[in-house]
Parts: C-alpha cells; structure tokens; sequence
C-alpha cells in the first residue's frame, strides 16, 4: 500500500446558535480518512457535517488542491445547518514517512 503522505486535522473555530452534535469551539478532530494501511474508521465528526466534508478531504489527503483557496494546504467551511452554523478549519499537514 501506499504510505500516509498527509495528515488532516479539524479544529471548529465557531458555533452559531446550538451545536446538536456536542462539538464546541477549539475542538480538534482528526479527519484522516486513510492511513498508509487501511481507511479509518469513526471519524468522531458530525454525520451531516462529514457527508458534506468528505469528497474534499479526499481531494486534500491525496495531493490535490482547490484553485479557489489562498492556501492550498488550510481551508475553511461550515455545516449544512444553517441556523446552528458550525465552523471548521481543516489543515493538510505533510508527513515525513521516510523510515
């Protein structure tokens, strides 16, 4: 298989109204959705917010980038639920997997 080349790191940076799932500012979430071995499972997000999330963290995790961002590696979005808004700020982070 291949080897993890990045990590993907979610913090929330803002709630407006009521979070149903229980996720409060400054929580930080690891999105990686593939370990070098196998697909990680439970990722401890919110179902509705992973279901929106989930074809761009694929895109990050694998390499790729979005035109439309300042920082190709960091980028920002918010849940479908618009009267409870959560916010999350998700990093790509490198890996050094040269043993």
């Amino acid at each position: 298989m291949v080897g993890l080349q990045y990590k993907v790191v979610g913090k929330i940076v803002g709630i407006k109204g009521e979070c149903h799932a229980g996720h409060e500012v400054g929580e930080e979430i690891d999105l990686t959705i593939f370990d070098g071995e196998r697909i990680q499972k439970g990722i401890n997000l919110c179902p509705f917010f992973l279901d929106k999330l989930f074809p761009y963290l694929c895109v990050i995790q694998f390499g790729g980038q979005f035109p439309w961002q300042k920082e190709p590696n960091i980028w920002v979005d918010s849940c479908p639920d618009d009267e409870n808004k959560v916010t999350i700020r998700i990093e790509r982070i490198k890996i050094d997997n040269q043993g």
